[in-house]
């Protein structure tokens, strides 16, 4: 997971804090002279009133270097700023995410001021750290709080393109709130995929779920408000809405999505996409929330995704945050995403 990206940035640290050492190998050539020259000034001593642990001249070069400090200027760092958009890029981040991500290591490092002996690697690992925070901590949504303080039913709708897992999501979601004692229940939404309403039903059938279905080509708005109507005269908790895949460009369907959003006014719209589809998975997010505003996004597929360019733009490219991540095909497969998770698996 993410080992692709993980590579690239530790390069980059690697190349990084060479550079930075480098530029406090010239400033510790300067230190040395100004000490000796500071110890010719001083005005002797007498032997005999000298301390025996009287300081000696070394002792205080090797002093004055731990003091210096030395400030790292944009010149000796450029270049690698340069590699570091590039390895972005080649790693799915999209190109606003990779230029404020750049662009934030670039205010933390140039013109700071570092003692000499600083560990190098710390202090580029620390700058990267924050900036890519800064683009995957847009929002500081809690799923679990919400589901908890809501009035239930909860009705949820997942949205996205055909064929990103969409439907096993749903199946992974409902897996998980009923392992945290609530009650589920499944609207059988996508009426227009031949075998969707099937498939759906197989998984509602192994976890135990009521799914409240019509027949295949109904409206799903129906469907979806004949479950929200079922759940309430039960006491459910949650619904769950699965909706048809589809692009962006078919005028049809997102007409269609936006009077499910419109008739059963969700409290929580969620977009799925897949991982691996990276920049693209960007580019669906965009244009979905302008269509129809989501809450947030699940990522399906991963553990697949080697390069990570799509957990680590999405969330700023729409400012809604990744809720959760597919991350294997069982049930429990599905980890609710956590920034400093990312984090720390990207610099392990």
């Amino acid at each position: 997971m993410f080992d692709k990206l993980k590579e690239k940035l530790g390069g980059f640290k690697k190349v990084l804090g060479g550079a930075i050492e480098e530029k406090e190998k010239e400033a510790v050539k300067t230190v040395p002279e100004a000490a000796v020259k500071k110890e010719a000034t001083e005005p002797a001593v007498p032997s005999e009133a000298r301390a025996p642990e009287k300081v000696g001249v070394f002792d205080k070069i090797k002093a004055a270097v731990l003091e210096q400090e030395f400030i790292i200027d944009e010149k000796s760092i450029r270049d690698h700023l340069w590699e570091l958009e590039m390895a972005l890029l080649e790693s799915d981040v999209a190109l606003p995410v990779a230029e404020t991500i750049v662009e934030t290591v670039r205010s933390e490092l140039v013109g700071s001021r570092r003692k000499i002996g600083s560990d190098t690697g710390s202090i580029v690992e620390a700058a990267l750290r924050r900036a890519i925070l800064k683009v995957i901590a847009v929002d500081s949504f809690d799923f679990d709080e919400f589901i908890k303080k809501s009035g239930k039913p909860v009705s949820i709708v997942f949205v996205g393109v055909n064929g990103t897992g969409k439907t096993t999501t749903i199946a992974k979601m409902a897996e998980r709130q009923k392992e945290q004692g609530y009650s589920v229940v499944i609207a059988a939404g996508d009426t227009f995929r031949a075998g969707a309403i099937e498939q759906i039903e197989r998984h509602a059938d192994a976890l135990g779920i009521k799914l409240v279905k019509h027949q295949e080509g109904a409206d799903p708005a129906a469907v979806i408000y004949d479950a929200i109507q079922f759940a309430k005269s039960k006491h459910k908790d949650i619904v769950l809405a699965d909706t048809a895949g589809r692009m962006h460009t078919n005028i049809n369907l997102m007409d269609q999505l936006k009077k499910i959003c419109r008739v059963n006014k969700p409290d929580l719209i969620i977009f799925v996409d897949e991982a691996v589809a990276g920049n693209d998975a960007v580019e669906r997010a965009k244009l979905f929330n302008s269509a129809v505003s989501f809450n947030g996004s699940i990522l399906t597929k991963q553990d697949a995704d080697a390069k990570g360019g799509a957990a680590i733009s999405i969330a700023y490219t729409t400012g809604k945050p990744i809720l959760f991540l597919g991350i294997g095909q069982s049930y429990k497969d599905l980890i609710k995403f956590d920034p400093q998770w990312l984090l720390d698996r990207l610099f392990e």
